[in-house]
């Protein structure tokens, strides 16, 4: 490949920031056509030789919600459980959990909304009989020496609700937080974040005590802003974003929830300006455009079109 982008280093910008690849949950989970246990196996694997420090693996939804995530417990049987690398997967309760657990699994996430339309659509439940539900699942989940993320979706706008408070997404983060989550993803789901909403956001929770280094930002690209709101995230001392092999995916709950932002277009930035983060683009692109071809069509990604092509 060629060696651009050429290094430009930024003063206060993180030295290194780790990408939470989560291509095989969230990337697929929208996915009309299933995609079949073998194909999923081997997405995962080619990530983790990717060099992605972490990897999401799928979700212990109940089938009749997400189809393409039914085979939940046949893909972690096949995947190194006990190895270095953690492979979480999400619960949306604890018949979730307890699957999860019987599988082996050691690091799982929660998924909240800001919202309280989105979580009478998404979890059939209000605003706060939300926590509710996740309190058992985070309790058995400690006592069990399992690590639990908590996402939260609508951070930056409802497609139902419109403006979504700083306070109220704050709110949600604290209470997750008090349950007993190590680590905050805050989503922007339909992708209507800008640059200084990001750095608002960040500040408010910096406010209410939480620091860069217990939040992770998770952006989606439907108005071309993915990269722009991540570098505003790096100016805020953010160290971890999710990101999208491909930039395959969205929320099959909200229409207006296009790709997540693609893995390679966030490496190809952090490799101009000369932020680490461990993950070879080369072997990246590659899987990239091998699942494109799984999928029938060009990859989301500019980087992994302008590098790749659409199938290999």
């Amino acid at each position: 490949m060629n060696d651009l982008p050429q290094v430009h280093m930024k003063t206060g910008l993180p030295e290194r920031v780790r990408i939470y690849e989560v291509g095989a949950r969230d990337g697929l989970q929208n996915e009309k056509t299933i995609i079949d246990l073998e194909t999923k196996v081997e997405f995962i694997e080619r990530l983790i030789a990717a060099g992605l420090p972490i990897v999401e693996a799928t979700s212990f939804v109940h089938p009749e919600w997400v189809p393409q995530l039914a085979d939940a417990a046949d893909v972690v049987a096949r995947l190194p459980l006990d190895g270095p690398l953690p492979l979480p997967v999400l619960v949306p309760n604890v018949r979730g959990l307890a699957r999860a657990l019987e599988s082996g699994c050691q690091h799982i996430a929660i998924f909240a909304s800001a919202t309280e339309a989105f979580a009478l659509k998404n979890l059939n439940c209000s605003f706060s009989e939300q926590f509710d539900t996740f309190k058992p699942v985070v309790d058995q989940a400690v006592r069990a020496g399992v690590d639990v993320r908590g996402y939260v979706s609508m951070c930056f706008g409802d497609p139902w609700e419109g403006r979504v408070e700083l306070d109220r997404v704050v709110e949600t983060g604290l209470r997750l937080f008090d349950l007993g989550i190590s680590e905050l993803s805050l989503g922007d789901t339909i992708g209507v974040g800008t640059p200084g909403h990001v750095h608002d956001l960040i500040s408010a929770f910096g406010d209410a005590g939480v620091g860069s280094d217990r939040l992770a930002l998770h952006f989606h690209d439907t108005y071309g802003q993915a990269l722009a709101n991540t570098y505003a995230a790096l100016e805020a001392s953010i160290t971890t974003f999710d990101a999208s092999a491909g930039g395959i995916g969205g929320c099959p709950y909200a229409k207006s929830a296009t790709g997540n932002l693609a893995t390679e277009d966030l490496v190809w930035m952090l490799n101009g300006l000369g932020i680490e983060h461990g993950v070879d683009l080369d072997v990246l692109v590659s899987t990239s455009t091998w699942m494109a071809g799984k999928l029938g069509r060009p990859s989301p990604s500019a980087v992994v079109r302008a590098l790749g092509g659409v199938s290999a």
